[in-house]
């Protein structure tokens, strides 16, 4: 965290909580999260399906529907509060100075629109510009996220397009309004490896020239040694660690984060079965006591099953949530 120190803050969120209200219980999707996003960098958010990740993001959006809702915490973009203000002023920071990108972009582009149309409601929403300068302004855009005739494509439809194509047109979408904070929710699911590694790197010229945020939401930590400058490590609506890249990968602390990165396969290993964590992710309507973790961890001692840990001070501002860290002792 001490690169983050050293940048100014863009976004800091504080102990939120976004709870699901359902017929067979309360629901904490995310449960007390903590985690910053300075101004020029990407932070990557990871884990698997279901940790609160994409609950996170929907959040800061404000777009969390009914049964869920935030309950707690705080949420600041600059320095201006987003939880309880008003959506008026919430429709105006979306697409303007946040912007999203989400995992499948065929569902979401419409299909009936072509995508230089689409792409173009989101100058013409937000700011005062003719039509000309709006298509203007998104020919250039899509010139600089890599799209080959950059004007022919304006008035294509999304099925007329290439998924790593259309991928491009939501990037484009925004940042054509060069939002301060962009939110990338699984980016690349369902593209090629040879897209994928166009879309990353997309994804780093942009934060360079535009001097984006970038909060990059993936299963992947794969992608996220490819691009991410701070990670955190979500499981089960709670922060597990967090770490600068290098920490992450060079001094692994919590056994989750130590699992998922034994889960990359490995091309050039010899012939073996795929490691897999054993069990299964907890259901949040009936959490264990103790360590959301501990049911699946090889390290679990008694204090886990009884208490929750706190995030604990690993060394040069890496924290890990594990009693193995305690006092400040590390896994054999």
């Amino acid at each position: 965290m001490s690169e983050q120190q050293n940048n100014a803050e863009l976004l800091k969120i504080t102990d939120l909580k976004t709870h699901f209200f359902t017929h067979k219980g309360v629901v904490p999707a995310v449960d007390g999260v903590t985690l910053e996003i300075p101004k020029r960098q990407i932070v990557g958010v990871v884990g698997e399906s279901g940790c609160g990740k994409s609950v996170t993001a929907m959040s800061i959006l404000q777009l969390i529907s009914r049964p869920g809702r935030i309950v707690s915490g705080s949420i600041r973009l600059d320095g201006k509060e987003l939880v309880g203000a008003g959506i008026d002023e919430i429709r105006e920071l979306r697409g303007n100075k946040i912007s999203v990108i989400f995992q499948e972009p065929m569902t979401s582009l419409n299909p009936v629109y072509t995508v230089g149309r689409q792409v173009s409601e989101a100058i013409t929403t937000h700011q005062q510009v003719s039509k000309q300068e709006a298509k203007q302004r998104v020919i250039d855009i899509f010139k600089a996220v890599g799209i080959p005739e950059a004007e022919k494509r304006f008035k294509a439809y999304p099925h007329q397009l290439s998924g790593g194509l259309r991928q491009r047109v939501m990037i484009g979408m925004a940042m054509v309004c060069r939002p301060q904070l962009l939110i990338a929710d699984e980016p690349t699911t369902a593209l090629d490896v040879t897209i994928e590694a166009q879309i990353l790197h997309l994804m780093k010229q942009l934060e360079s020239d535009f001097g984006t945020s970038i909060m990059l939401i993936t299963h992947n930590l794969g992608v996220v040694a490819e691009v991410c400058d701070y990670v955190y490590v979500m499981y089960a609506g709670k922060i597990m660690e967090q770490a600068n890249i290098f920490d992450l990968f060079d001094h692994t602390g919590h056994p989750y984060t130590k699992g998922l990165l034994q889960s990359i396969p490995k091309p050039m290993a010899e012939k073996q079965r795929l490691y897999n964590i054993k069990g299964m992710v907890p259901n949040l309507l009936r959490l264990p006591k103790g360590c959301r973790f501990c049911p699946r961890c090889e390290f679990a001692m008694q204090e886990c099953h009884e208490h929750e840990p706190e995030l604990y001070d690993a060394g040069n501002q890496h924290l890990v949530r594990c009693f193995l860290y305690k006092n400040g002792g590390e896994p054999a």
